[in-house]
């Protein structure tokens, strides 16, 4: 079994659309895929990455590609969890440089659970451990827990459904497959469901990586013994088809390479 993760294209977040620049991203991905075998196409809910699935859908129902039509899945939204700063000076601690809205008053920004200080996490090295990331203080100021049990729940009912059941830190296959599912999704949803395949904290692919836009990564499963199965990731944040299209990679997602850059995100 083949599992293909697609991010949207240069956010537009305030609308949950793309960019110029994402739309020719979008394009450039779709001139690349439109050939590719990509199975069951499974999206976001979200505009931005509906958008960024729609040239690639639209190139494979014009060659005949397009063998069943695309699923939404409510899981697949970005990873939504967010730290509410009321809760204790443990998360304030997390987020000491960006606590404030922007309108000027002392009412504290809610934040995405992936976006805290590297200062903080060098303090709380739980947050790397597989098991021990589940008790640390800043998840339980959050929802985190919460949504990262419902979304692996639901994507490992799909993946049964497919023939592969988790058991433990394993996949029982009784039949093992050559089913491509490709799902155009998100940064931080792809990274938590990577997290759950290769039986890592979350927080050590989303604090220790970044996917420009567009970017695809890639697993499939490995079956040494009959009847069981891991993922085995080929390829993570693959821009290819940028290159190929003289396009630059987008910054999104990423932060300031050096402090002093200040048109880089800080």
């Amino acid at each position: 079994m083949r599992l293909v993760f697609i991010r949207h294209g240069d956010p537009d977040y305030v609308h949950d659309s793309l960019t110029a620049k994402g739309k020719k991203e979008a394009q450039l991905l779709a001139d690349l895929l439109a050939e590719k075998e990509l199975g069951e196409i499974c999206l976001s809910p979200l505009g931005r990455a509906q958008e960024t699935a729609s040239y690639t859908i639209e190139r494979l129902r014009e060659n005949g590609r397009l063998k069943k039509e695309p699923v939404t899945y409510e899981w697949l939204q970005e990873f939504p969890s967010r730290v509410n700063l009321e809760r204790s000076e443990e998360a304030r601690k997390a987020f000491a440089t960006d606590l404030y809205d922007d309108s000027g008053s002392s009412v504290y920004k809610l934040h995405r659970m992936w976006d805290f200080l590297p200062s903080y996490y060098g303090e709380h090295p739980e947050l790397f451990d597989e098991m021990k990331w589940r008790e640390a203080q800043l998840v339980k100021d959050s929802d985190a827990e919460e949504i990262y049990d419902h979304v692996i729940r639901e994507f490992d009912s799909l993946l049964a459904s497919y023939g592969y059941e988790r058991q433990g830190i394993l996949y029982h296959c009784d039949e093992g497959n050559d089913i491509t599912l490709t799902f155009f999704c998100h940064f931080g949803i792809t990274c938590v469901l990577l997290s759950h395949l290769m039986n890592v904290s979350p927080f050590t692919l989303l604090q220790m990586t970044a996917s420009a836009p567009t970017s695809v990564t890639e697993a499939v499963t490995e079956e040494r013994q009959k009847g069981t199965a891991i993922f085995r990731m080929l390829r993570f944040g693959d821009t290819t088809h940028l290159t190929l299209g003289n396009e630059p990679a987008s910054f999104s997602a990423r932060f300031c390479e050096r402090f002093e850059n200040t048109d880089e995100r800080h």
